[in-house]
């Protein structure tokens, strides 16, 4: 399951090193104010689907791609924001 996660971490860091023409993953990449308005624009819509209990599945996976996304557009690594979150175990 975490292997999904795993992929798309792998192909953004792929996308980032050699661009693919007209994908919409390498645009996110490129196009940080694209990519933070995706990130925010994806939140709203799974709060949204939760307090209308819609589509609640579809929308958060939309967050974790476009959260991903953001994050290696702006070099922000994975495994560090991981890290965080294993230093924070009490």
């Amino acid at each position: 399951m975490l292997s999904t996660l795993e992929n798309l971490i792998k192909l953004a860091r792929e996308r980032k090193s050699a661009p693919a023409k007209g994908s919409y993953t390498n645009k996110l990449l490129t196009d940080k104010a694209l990519s933070k308005a995706k990130v925010l624009e994806e939140v709203d819509e799974l709060i949204e689907a939760i307090e209308e209990d819609t589509n609640k599945i579809h929308e958060a996976a939309d967050v974790f791609y476009h959260l991903l996304m953001y994050l290696e557009a702006n070099d922000v690594k994975i495994e560090e924001v991981m890290q965080e979150l294993e230093n924070r175990k009490k």
